[in-house]
């Protein structure tokens, strides 16, 4: 700014001769001013330093928290803009902080990234760009140490919080539903004294005899039962949603809800496919069997070809040899779609206990709930109730063939598959 009004002056000079001193002497103050500044800004070596908080891996779809620690070792106030280089996969282009620092100061800078995709992430250097108190130049420092490649996971934040929330019994914080039992498991754990809203066909009378209080027999479910999540890899599962692809939605779910069947004492494992078979991991439910699953999810990878479900039927039966509960996450748009791949399914509801979890088109909400102005708008409309109308066909239809559906919005993805898992547990069916 003060170079542009010494230039000013210059131009008024022309037509005011008695400027030109003035104009003179001003440009003089400001070139010293400016000698002064680059001395104040590079006298001291290693004025600024900085350095980047990073966590080993990020969570996908989660916000994830990252800092910067900002030190000062200039005698005298600075301000400065810290301008961080982060993966090109982030997309954000205007990664820049304000910092205002004294002598000596360390500030600490707190900010999230959201990650869409799992993979590598490059983050690069830190860039600090200082200025002193006459604000006349500009020092930059670059802190290319702080360059580091970070791996994004399944979503083990997620995990963690339905975790936690499991073993707390809290689960209905996130809208996972309290399920009723019916009848119970002939798995006895203990007995226990009565309480009010028990089962009195779970009185143990003899046990009440020798107290002379009422007891009950206490059951548990059946424990280590094979529990498995099968992706689906094909193209259908490309569909975005909110920067995500369904794939991913399914991969964050699979990790929850392989989790709480560890939590449940069942056994999980893993099965992926698409124009061929992809990764197996055996249902177990040996310590460390959670991150063998999670290695594996992080690790998927798929040209999004055609979905081959003959394949995934001969190896089911080539691997699977006890009865499981299959969580299929794929995507049907049309009934024509799901009846291609319906014998597949019915072949794997023969033997074991199949879920197909599949997604609405939340795209479509909207244009079910506005009123029409012009024939385009209601062909249009019509269009969306035809497509609305075919998916909960699909559920109605898979239920007819004893086969388990769930047809849910992308963002409620896991808590409706936990609903499922845990009502087929209440009733016994796994």
């Amino acid at each position: 700014m003060a170079g542009a009004g010494v230039v000013v002056l210059f131009v008024a000079s022309h037509f005011v001769p008695a400027l030109v001193t003035l104009a003179r002497t001003l440009l003089v103050a400001l070139l010293v001013l400016s000698v002064l500044d680059l001395v104040l800004l590079y006298r001291t070596r290693g004025g600024i330093q900085a350095t980047r908080e990073t966590p080993r891996r990020l969570s996908n779809g989660d916000d994830n928290p990252l800092g910067l620690t900002i030190t000062s070792r200039y005698p005298i106030p600075v301000r400065g803009t810290v301008v961080e280089e982060l993966p090109p996969p982030l997309q954000i282009r205007d990664a820049s902080f304000s910092v205002a620092l004294s002598p000596g100061e360390t500030q600490s800078l707190r900010y999230h990234v959201h990650p869409t995709r799992r993979g590598e992430y490059d983050f690069g250097a830190v860039n600090v760009f200082v200025r002193s108190p006459l604000g006349l130049a500009e020092r930059r420092y670059r802190f290319e140490e702080e360059a580091v490649t970070v791996l994004v996971y399944p979503s083990f934040l997620q995990m963690r919080r339905y975790e936690l929330l499991a073993l707390s019994d809290r689960l209905t914080e996130v809208g996972v539903k309290k399920i009723r039992r019916v009848g119970h498991t002939m798995e006895f754990d203990h007995i226990r004294e009565y309480v009010l809203g028990d089962d009195p066909r779970t009185i143990n009378w003899k046990a009440t005899a020798r107290r002379g209080d009422l007891m009950v027999n206490e059951y548990r479910d059946e424990r280590a039962q094979p529990v498995y999540g099968v992706i689906d890899m094909s193209r259908v599962m490309k569909l975005p949603f909110d920067g995500m692809t369904l794939l991913d939605y399914s991969i964050n779910a699979s990790l929850v809800l392989l989790n709480i069947a560890l939590q449940k004492q069942d056994r999980a494992g893993l099965v992926t496919f698409a124009h061929e078979i992809g990764r197996v991991v055996p249902a177990e439910r040996k310590p460390g069997q959670i991150y063998r699953l999670q290695e594996a999810l992080y690790r998927l990878d798929t040209d999004f070809l055609e979905a081959d479900y003959a394949r995934l039927v001969a190896q089911v039966r080539r691997v699977l040899r006890q009865r499981s509960l299959l969580v299929l996450f794929t995507n049907f748009e049309t009934r024509s779609s799901m009846h291609r791949q319906l014998s597949y399914l019915r072949a794997l509801a023969r033997q074991h206990v199949l879920v197909v979890v599949f997604f609405e088109n939340t795209e479509l909400h909207d244009l079910l709930t506005t009123t029409p102005e012009d024939t385009e708008s209601m062909y249009v409309k019509a269009t969306a109730e035809k497509f609305a109308f075919e998916k909960r066909e699909i559920v109605r239809e898979l239920r007819q063939h004893g086969i388990y559906a769930v047809l849910t919005p992308p963002e409620d993805l896991t808590v409706n598959t936990i609903n499922q898992y845990l009502t087929l547990k209440a009733r016994g069916v796994v």
